[in-house]
C-alpha cells in the first residue's frame, strides 16, 4: 500500500489540462501549493511522502539493493524530496517515463538522487535495431 500511485480523489481519471480550463483560477492556486497541491478527496504530494519514507527507511535498514517499480506520483515525490524541489516550477531535471531513477538511501531513509533518466540499452529491453 506504500507505494501505490497518489490518490486523485475527486479528479481520478481527469487530465491536467482539462481541469486547468475547468477550474481556471482555483486549479492555479492549488497548483501553487507545490507539495501541498491536493485534489479535492485527494492526497498531496508531501502526503505521499509521508506514505513512502516508512518503506525508503525500512529499505535503508536492510542495506540491500532494492528495485521497487512504482508509478510517476510516488516517483516524483521522492525526486522532490531528494533535490528539495517544492515542486514549484519546473523540476531539476525533466523526468523521462520511459527510463529508470535510481535513489541512494542516507542511514534514516532520506533519499538522495543516484542517477535520473538511466536508459537500459536496447537488448535489455528487448528492442532490436533497425
Amino acid at each position: 500500500m506504500r507505494l501505490i500511485e497518489m490518490s486523485w480523489g475527486e479528479w481520478e481519471g481527469r487530465r491536467l489540462d482539462e481541469l486547468r480550463v475547468e477550474l481556471g483560477e482555483n486549479m492555479r492556486a492549488n497548483e501553487a501549493l507545490g507539495l501541498d497541491f491536493t485534489p479535492p478527496g485527494g492526497e498531496s504530494p508531501r502526503r505521499v511522502f509521508e506514505r513512502v519514507k516508512g518503506f525508503l527507511a525500512q529499505v535503508a535498514a536492510t542495506g540491500e539493493p532494492t528495485l521497487a517499480v512504482t508509478h510517476r506520483g510516488v516517483i516524483r515525490s521522492i525526486f522532490a524530496h531528494a533535490t528539495g524541489w517544492d515542486m514549484l516550477g519546473r523540476p531539476p531535471v525533466k523526468l523521462d517515463w520511459n527510463a529508470i531513477h535510481v535513489f541512494k538511501l542516507r542511514a534514516d531513509g532520506t533519499p538522495a538522487v543516484d542517477h535520473i533518466n538511466f536508459k537500459l540499452p536496447l537488448k535489455a529491453r528487448g528492442e532490436t535495431m533497425p
